[in-house]
């Protein structure tokens, strides 16, 4: 939720104007002529700062002179001067001007991880020409499973990242196993199974990770929902939802592409692998969103490779 509000200034801009409201039917009706209400307009100044950072000058120093202009006349003082306005304005200006120097701060921030995210997931990708740009479809697929849930938004974002990051776990696997044409071994796949607890261990320290679901996906994504899955045998609804999106997305990305053992499958085959795992491997309501999804004539699906 923290990411989602600090990634969108409309929020902000809606506790400017509320604020604002506020602050003059206190002062007009309720606290007439209290001085201490004071606060409300320098909370104003900052709320306007965030809210409106990427607007032009103008428009932040008519906001500003809106506010001051509140501040002046709605709460009276014998010695309000014009100087003292001007000095007001000169206040409440900077005080906008630095809000909105850390909102542009913060958003640089939140870019320069997902961007890092996206190298993390092209670098796996690209040890495999065969799995060129999975990633970026699971994470694409699972989010619009997860809005087709009616899941919260700061839960699709969280399936984005965990969707990119899924597999980072493959960085770690000898790349001759990614790529052998023929069947694996006992061995071989045993150590294949280890991505999830790899990918876990790379990504764990990085804070933004952390309680927020990101690190379920990576480390879970290939349970089944019953119970035979990998690396904890997590059953049901043990299993975190999100990884459980993310295992659907997964599969119909894999099922879908042409991979060095073999073709791609037709979509109805692909859909019919998905229907009989329902309740087995799948969640049976994850399932249902996604075939909701594949019925829906626009659906996202049709154009599978990007």
């Amino acid at each position: 939720m923290y990411h989602r509000i600090w990634n969108n200034a409309t929020y902000f801009r809606y506790f400017f104007f509320i604020l604002l409201f506020i602050s003059i039917i206190l002062n007009l009706c309720i606290f007439e002529n209290h001085e201490n209400y004071f606060i409300f307009y320098i909370l104003c100044s900052i709320f306007l700062g965030i809210g409106f950072y990427q607007s032009p000058f103008w428009v932040i120093f008519l906001l500003t002179f809106l506010v001051v202009s509140c501040r002046f006349f709605f709460i009276k003082d014998q010695s309000l001067t014009m100087s003292t306005f001007i000095t007001y304005l000169l206040t409440y200006l900077l005080i906008s001007l630095i809000s909105v120097g850390l909102m542009s701060r913060v958003q640089r921030v939140l870019e320069d991880n997902l961007a890092l995210t996206k190298v993390l997931s092209n670098a796996l990708d690209s040890r495999d020409s065969y799995t060129m740009n999975h990633s970026k479809n699971v994470a694409k697929y699972a989010m619009e499973i997860a809005m087709e849930m009616n899941l919260p938004s700061s839960l699709c974002d969280v399936i984005h990242i965990g969707g990119l990051l899924h597999d980072i776990g493959k960085i770690g696997i000898p790349e001759c196993l990614l790529t052998k044409p023929g069947k694996l071994t006992e061995e071989e796949y045993e150590l294949i199974k280890t991505h999830p607890i790899k990918g876990y261990e790379i990504i764990k320290h990085v804070k933004q990770y952390k309680n927020n679901g990101i690190l379920d996906i990576v480390l879970h994504h290939h349970e089944r929902f019953d119970g035979k899955g990998y690396p904890n045998g997590l059953k049901g609804e043990e299993i975190p939802l999100v990884a459980r999106i993310v295992a659907v997305a997964d599969s119909f990305d894999a099922m879908s592409s042409k991979r060095v053992y073999r073709k791609e499958l037709q979509l109805d085959q692909i859909l019919e692998e998905i229907k009989c795992n329902k309740g087995k491997q799948f969640d049976p309501l994850v399932v249902d969103a996604f075939l909701s999804l594949i019925e829906d004539k626009d659906n996202p699906f049709k154009n599978r490779r990007n």
